[in-house]
């Protein structure tokens, strides 16, 4: 291209938990999805990890925002100033001027017109001059490496942050998609509500989230069991404040309707798949990215369940992002790419 150095490639995983953005496949930007904006001139004052500090700590001039919910944009303003705020954030230092930007993005494979079309908005609103839209299980199978225009059939299951996206793709394209909306984010709440019920403490959303980092778990028996976790908080009906010690085995059963719900779609997908392509699902087994992959023992919660093998990628949570990058080099070459 004549003038390369004047476009900009941007490789985009817009989560709902984080965004992630890739440029000649270097991560340059991994910031929670977040935005703290100013309430009396509605401007932003910070993204991503110092705006998510600032997340239930405001006063009434800042309001902390998380533009996705459910893998899908909620507000569409927080949004564009929060994709803005993050390609701000990528080094222009070598040029005298902001280059125009080639954008690739991510999507839930269950979005609806609306809500394909408000991710096209955002990202053209934001500077994007060519968008294309992936969608997330089909970045994922490309971000860990399967050969998606094969005629083989590959199973990926994405648990991010908003849904969990359940594909079995063949010949470059979804032969069969389910996107529900459980996960991450479903797994912070049923946290805290646990938190309040058999603690009586009330917990925050970050605090809830870094009891999954830390003690999460699928199962109540593991091969290895992490620390317990302290907490500390106020007791809801005397307001003292108090300590617990919380266990991977509580959360365990704190996340077991959760966790029935992703393998009930899992079933609900294969139930529905042609028996070519399940029969070579079940020589290679399910591939399980996103966050929620991370959870111990879900593999093997999975494989108890479903009787197929479940392999946890390298990197789940940048498997999209790897991907969409993947996707961007060869615009021209990959038809599941959509304008």
């Amino acid at each position: 291209m004549a003038f390369s150095f004047l476009t900009q490639d941007l490789a985009i995983d817009l989560g709902t938990a984080n965004t992630v953005i890739l440029v000649n496949d270097k991560i340059v930007v991994d910031e929670p999805s977040i935005v703290a904006i100013d309430q009396n001139t509605g401007k932003p004052i910070a993204f991503g990890q110092k705006a998510r500090m600032m997340h239930g700590k405001t006063h009434a001039n800042i309001k902390t925002i998380r533009p996705l919910k459910d893998g899908v944009i909620a507000d569409f303003n927080a949004c564009e100033m929060m994709i803005r705020g993050f390609v701000k954030m990528i080094n222009y230092k070598h040029s005298l001027f902001t280059p125009s930007l080639r954008m690739v993005v991510s999507i839930p494979s269950g979005s609806t017109e609306v809500e394909i079309r408000a991710v096209r908005d955002s990202s053209e609103h934001a500077g994007g001059r060519d968008v294309y839209l992936i969608y997330e299980p089909m970045a994922a199978a490309v971000g860990i490496g399967l050969d998606v225009e094969a005629p083989t059939g590959n199973m990926v299951v994405d648990i991010g942050g908003g849904t969990t996206e359940i594909a079995v793709i063949s010949l470059g394209g979804i032969v069969i998609n389910h996107s529900i909306r459980v996960a991450g984010d479903g797994f912070t709440n049923e946290i805290q509500q646990y938190m309040r019920q058999q603690h009586s403490i009330k917990i925050g959303e970050l605090t809830a989230e870094d009891i999954k980092i830390k003690v999460g778990a699928a199962l109540s028996e593991l091969d290895e069991y992490p620390e317990p976790y302290v907490v500390r908080g106020p007791n809801l009906m005397t307001a003292h404040p108090v300590e617990v010690n919380v266990t991977s085995q509580e959360i365990a059963h704190c996340l077991d309707k959760s966790l029935a719900k992703i393998e009930a779609a899992v079933i609900s997908v294969l139930e529905q798949t042609p028996p070519e392509l399940y029969a070579d699902i079940v020589q290679r087994g399910i591939y399980l990215t996103g966050g929620g992959a991370l959870l111990r023992g879900l593999d093997k919660r999975l494989y108890e369940k479903i009787n197929i093998e479940f392999h946890v990628s390298e990197d789940p949570l940048h498997a999209v992002a790897r991907g969409t990058s993947v996707a961007l080099k060869n615009t021209d070459r990959f038809p599941f790419l959509m304008r």
